[in-house]
């Protein structure tokens, strides 16, 4: 063989066939199209069912069920409604409801009792959202008891959404509604009344709305530990509520509460008069700025400048700080108090001169 011939043979370029050159490239290409048609397919599988599970739960098939009773208390938001719509299986769900209302403008819907059977269950939710904006058969009127309101006041105020306010006070006073903390033989509802905003629906009746305040005031003084409490601090629970409404009568600032309860127990504790022209206010039957000297001498178990101890019953609607402060005084051993400025706040003293001191204080500050 010549040189020639092997250079010749060295330069040689073989051209491959196509099918033994491997091709990367298109086999990735191949793949990744492949798992984008699976994604794709996928999420169009998944938006198909999505889409037919909310149509669904946004229109039931079959017709709709039995007529249901709905009741909306005042101030519920549109997401609440929809949870008590779900609840008495008027919808099928609380979620979808909610969007498609937000999707539709929907909402709004007046307080009230709803049950002239338009609401039924698993009935559509455009055929839902039709019956609650025809408004509700039954709605509430709203009526607001301030803490330290007596039970002429409440009665009062009850006569103002067009119920009966002496009738109302009858029955606080007959026994026919009761509280688990009158003492027997008593029927007087004074201060066992919770003073709160309620919504009263067309077709309560005095009776009704009595019972409503009574088992709100049992609850709340349940809550903040009164029946518990009271034996700890010498007293009985319905005792406790007396002290609970002398505090609120005497005090509207949060903090003062539970000082104003130490000085009532330590008055107490030590033999005085209370002494809390509050009391006096009530047997006078009136509310005056200021109570005379002439007023502390009136005749009446009420007068704690003339009878020791506590008065007979609560004199006014305590609120849930006082039946707190009630039981819970503060550790101090104030013996006396009096208003210092025109803003209600007030002067506490352990001793008598210490009290003069203050009332001296008071009388500059134009608070007597």
């Amino acid at each position: 063989m010549s040189d020639h011939d092997t250079a010749r043979d060295d330069d040689a370029v073989i051209e491959p066939s196509p099918e033994s050159v491997p091709r990367p490239n298109s086999f990735r290409l191949t793949r990744r199209w492949k798992i984008v048609l699976g994604v794709a397919t996928a999420l169009m599988l998944f938006a198909g069912l999505g889409v037919m599970w909310l149509l669904r739960h946004i229109d039931p098939p079959g017709p709709p069920g039995s007529a249901v009773t709905v009741e909306i208390p005042q101030g519920t938001s549109a997401a609440a409604i929809a949870d008590i719509l779900n609840d008495r299986g008027v919808i099928t769900s609380a979620r979808v409801f909610r969007l498609y209302a937000r999707l539709t403008g929907a909402g709004e819907f007046q307080a009230g009792i709803y049950r002239r059977g338009e609401l039924r269950k698993r009935m559509g939710m455009s055929d839902a959202i039709d019956a609650l904006e025809q408004g509700p058969e039954i709605e509430y009127r709203k009526i607001t008891i301030p803490e330290g309101f007596t039970l002429r006041q409440i009665a009062d105020r009850v006569g103002t959404i067009g119920r009966d306010p002496q009738r109302f006070l009858d029955l606080a006073n007959s026994g026919a509604v009761r509280s688990k903390f009158q003492p027997d033989g008593s029927n007087n509802l004074e201060g066992l009344l919770f003073p709160d905003t309620y919504y009263i629906a067309d077709d309560e009746t005095e009776e009704d709305i009595l019972a409503r305040m009574v088992v709100l005031f049992e609850q709340v003084a349940d809550e903040v530990g009164l029946p518990a409490q009271a034996g700890a601090v010498g007293l009985s629970p319905y005792q406790a509520i007396v002290v609970a409404s002398l505090v609120e009568e005497e005090t509207k600032i949060a903090e003062e509460r539970t000082l104003v309860s130490a000085v009532i127990h330590n008055r107490i504790q030590a033999g005085m008069l209370l002494q809390i022209d509050a009391t006096v206010l009530y047997a006078l039957g009136e509310h005056k700025t200021r109570v005379l000297f002439r007023d502390l001498e009136i005749d009446s178990p009420y007068n704690t400048y003339r009878n020791p101890g506590l008065p007979p019953t609560p004199i006014a609607a305590p609120g849930a700080e006082a039946l707190r402060a009630a039981v819970e005084p503060g550790d101090v051993p104030y013996l006396y108090y009096v208003k210092v400025d025109t803003e209600g706040h007030h002067a506490f003293a352990t001793t008598g001169a210490e009290h003069e001191r203050n009332i001296a204080e008071a009388e500059r500050n134009g608070a007597r």
